[in-house]
């Protein structure tokens, strides 16, 4: 049994729990977790069974400071064709 099955097992008890002892604020006392959390599971469990208890890797929706694709295209192109190391390629960008 692996981390994430015991842990969909886990959350599904929970949600049991709850469910049987019809006190939701009791339950999340009783297991430790807040109740947002609670309502986030409950959410995701009745949309997607199993699936929806599983761990998920959070992604950022957005990346304010990414490089820009164009500064990304010249600094590989300076790489490739001139064989410009980090210094020399920060100079030529500054100019």
């Amino acid at each position: 049994m692996t981390t994430d099955e015991r842990e969909i097992i886990r959350r599904r008890r929970i949600l049991d729990h709850a469910d049987e002892s019809g006190n939701v604020a009791k339950t999340c006392r009783y297991f430790g977790i807040p109740r947002s959390l609670f309502y986030v599971w409950r959410i995701a469990y009745r949309q997607h069974g199993d699936e929806g208890l599983r761990r998920k890797k959070p992604v950022p929706k957005s990346h304010p400071n990414q490089t820009p694709d164009e500064i990304v295209e010249k600094i590989l192109y300076l790489r490739r064709k001139y064989h410009l190391g980090p210094v020399r390629i920060m100079w030529y960008m500054a100019r």
